[in-house]
């Protein structure tokens, strides 16, 4: 294993962090007051060519992998952009691997260009009202007549629904009672985001208000055969080369966050005085951030043990998972104790804490709770028996 410093990971962070600073604590702080997409993120990342950073040459991207998109997702956070920032562009990173590893020639020369230069926009359509984290069970059915499939059905929990024209969208095509396995029977599409059957409904959330979340409801919307991706039936396969990913760059959110939140802490600790000395000389207040910097490194490495192992064709769940699962719980404990450092300030807008402690509940029950990844871990790295 190797620890040297990584020239090209360095250069992303620079690269990443001067088009951050152009959207300093002012922009984000306005975009949570007001909401609004961070359209001129976005423009920024797609016009340094960024929005493809893992997917390949060929087709417009960078060519890199997850390693390199984890870190350019940390930096984006820890900018002060925090998850406002990076979801607004997350679903690029990750979310269109399945039709960069199993698409078609056509459909990756149509799909993928578009996305990475920004001049569309997708979300990612998987969670269901009644089913949560229990994939197997959707409920939305895609039907097939002829050329075309008729998809019906309810999401929820769809972040950038109200902006995009495109989304990838998991649905049933073979009745669950007639598949060998729960697994079967599901297909994944990437398709227009016709809003004419189509409805989408913003939900109101205590954080990350410039990204939006929905619920969409589908009533008859006709996809072409050619937006599925694959063969029929193997979508839950498919979308895990979407899942995987998505819980490690979550990860690198996580972290980039906390250490926002840390620096903070920091530089409040060193300049406020009470009882004439700097607060930050009390014991009390440097061995929570101290513990903090050490949670937050252990999150990090296990994050780019993940990406190394997707990037290079190894079993990666339980890393993926463990990753999230570290970093969603370093970087809360880190937004925490700056919190608790600044005191009555951390609940001052002005100083951004209490905003990057909103935003940290994300990665914490999302995309999946850390007990679930607990269940996981104990059934498929430890050999326990099932728990759900």
């Amino acid at each position: 294993m190797d620890f040297a410093h990584n020239q090209e990971h360095e250069a992303i962070r620079e690269a990443i962090g001067k088009i951050c600073a152009r959207f300093d604590d002012s922009y984000w702080l306005e975009r949570d007051r007001l909401g609004g997409f961070p359209h001129e993120l976005h423009r920024a990342l797609a016009d340094g060519g960024w929005l493809g950073v893992c997917l390949p040459q060929e087709y417009g991207g960078v060519g890199l992998g997850i390693s390199e998109a984890t870190v350019m997702m940390q930096t984006i956070s820890q900018s002060g952009a925090g998850l406002s920032g990076a979801s607004a562009v997350h679903m690029n990173i990750f979310g269109l691997q399945p039709v960069a590893v199993f698409g078609n020639e056509e459909q990756k020369r149509r799909m993928l260009p578009p996305l990475i230069q920004g001049k569309e926009k997708a979300c990612f359509a998987v969670t269901e009202p009644n089913t949560g984290l229990n994939t197997t069970r959707l409920k939305t059915r895609a039907e097939r007549a002829g050329d075309h499939y008729v998809l019906s059905g309810q999401k929820v929990w769809i972040s950038t629904a109200q902006v995009a024209e495109k989304m990838l969208i998991l649905a049933r095509t073979t009745p669950i009672e007639d598949c060998k396995k729960p697994t079967f029977g599901l297909s994944l599409f990437y398709t227009d985001l016709d809003r004419s059957f189509v409805e989408v409904r913003e939900i109101e959330k205590m954080g990350r208000k410039s990204v939006d979340s929905n619920e969409l409801f589908i009533d008859g919307l006709r996809v072409p055969v050619g937006d599925r991706i694959g063969e029929e039936g193997r979508g839950f396969e498919y979308i895990l080369h979407g899942m995987n990913p998505e819980r490690v760059l979550i990860a690198g959110e996580a972290v980039g966050l906390g250490r926002a939140a840390l620096q903070v802490a920091v530089k409040y600790a060193r300049e406020r005085v009470v009882f004439d000395r700097p607060i930050g000389q009390n014991q009390s207040i440097q061995h929570p951030l101290a513990q903090s910097w050490m949670e937050l490194e252990a999150a990090e490495m296990m994050a780019m043990r993940a990406a190394w192992k997707y990037d290079n064709s190894l079993p990666c769940g339980a890393d993926a998972n463990a990753a999230k699962y570290m970093a969603a719980e370093a970087g809360f404990n880190a937004c925490q104790r700056a919190m608790a450092t600044l005191g009555g300030y951390g609940y001052a807008k002005e100083y951004h804490v209490e905003r990057y402690l909103r935003e940290m509940m994300i990665p914490r029950i999302a995309p999946i709770s850390p007990q679930l990844i607990l269940c996981f871990i104990a059934e498929k790295v430890l050999g326990l028996p099932k728990s759900y």
